[in-house]
């Protein structure tokens, strides 16, 4: 069969709504909803893991950043904490930002992409990181030079990368999180 035909609305004598593509007719597809798209049988375990390194780098680099920052200040473990988290957001954000823009999205619609993308990754990525951060006894009180202080982090940054890839696994599966940036690369 002509696809193109087909998704003109000339081969079942009807035309495709809006969006140029009418996906009832597709009986022989392996039952897949009429869906094309990679994601009709959900994200593959390679795709969610790239996506979740891209993210954990964008973390890491912040979070490094931040602990490293308030520790050599001296700062309590709060202010710590809140300013490596904040930096976490910043500097994943900008990863995806930075490579959004590049492909020619305005600023505006790149940053409501990265948004789009990015949140919910970061979000667990960060709460799952600092609760092995916060929980191992120590850590926060560790200064920079202590194995337990750089131990702790990079612990908490392989736990957050486990359980952070099944949530993108999911979410790209459904057309959402890193699913939106795929458009753009």
């Amino acid at each position: 069969m002509d696809h193109h035909a087909h998704h003109s609305g000339t081969a079942h004598g009807r035309s495709a709504p809006a969006g140029g593509r009418d996906h009832s007719g597709h009986g022989g597809h392996g039952g897949h909803g009429g869906r094309h798209d990679s994601d009709a049988h959900g994200a593959s375990w390679a795709t969610a893991m790239k996506a979740t390194l891209h993210c954990l780098t964008g973390c890491a680099i912040g979070e490094i950043l931040g602990m490293a920052i308030g520790t050599a200040l001296l700062w309590g473990n709060v202010p710590t904490m809140i300013l490596a988290i904040a930096l976490a957001f910043v500097f994943g954000y900008s990863f995806t930002l930075f490579a959004v823009v590049r492909a020619g999205v305005p600023l505006k619609a790149a940053v409501k992409v990265a948004l789009a993308a990015d949140t919910v990754s970061i979000a667990v990525m960060e709460l799952v990181d600092n609760a092995i951060i916060a929980l191992t006894p120590g850590a926060m009180d560790a200064h920079l030079s202590d194995g337990l202080f750089w131990s702790a982090l990079l612990g908490g940054f392989a736990v957050a990368f486990a359980i952070t890839t099944p949530v993108n696994k999911w979410m790209i599966g459904r057309g959402k999180g890193h699913a939106v940036v795929h458009a753009f690369h």
